[in-house]
């Protein structure tokens, strides 16, 4: 990640962690490092900074600023605010910001994120989708852009979200 944002990011302002796995916290502690930044995390994945997970060894990072549900912040010219959508992780949340979401690993294009892996919980997932149902208008067409794959957005995640209520995650 250190390269690409270095050759991409003119001057980036933060290290924003949706949550705490691997493949995301991975290049948490060079990028901090590197540019000087201030890393954020929510709060219950704060331990999986520690350096290990599931086999994969990366440099262990600590967090400047832990988030809890709706806490609301502001860098340079950009507001965002932290919503809690455990099950993919423990701490897992979506970024908000006035005109896009990052969805992290919560909601993909059709899909939701895996709930198999340590920490996880199907339950809590059912859970945060009705929440995330309840909360936005299903003709919102806001752009939600995932940890992985294509955007989607929040009119559409209404269409397919109700499918993942049924199944046994």
């Amino acid at each position: 990640a250190l390269d690409w944002i270095k050759s991409y990011a003119k001057k980036p302002l933060a290290v924003l962690n949706t949550h705490g796995h691997f493949d995301h916290v991975f290049d948490n502690a060079s990028v901090k490092k590197h540019f000087d930044i201030p890393l954020y995390i929510p709060k219950d994945d704060e331990f999986m900074l520690a350096g290990e997970q599931f086999g994969m060894h990366f440099e262990p990072s600590s967090a400047d600023v832990l988030v809890n549900d709706e806490d609301e912040f502001s860098l340079g010219d950009f507001a965002f605010r932290y919503l809690h959508f455990p099950g993919h992780s423990p701490g897992n949340s979506m970024i908000v910001f006035d005109d896009f979401i990052i969805s992290g690993d919560f909601i993909f294009a059709g899909s939701i994120g895996r709930v198999d892996l340590p920490f996880c919980s199907p339950d809590d997932m059912k859970t945060s989708i009705k929440t995330f149902l309840a909360k936005y208008d299903c003709d919102d067409q806001t752009v939600l852009y995932p940890g992985h794959g294509s955007s989607t957005t929040i009119a559409e995640a209404h269409q397919f979200l109700p499918s993942f209520l049924n199944m046994t995650l």
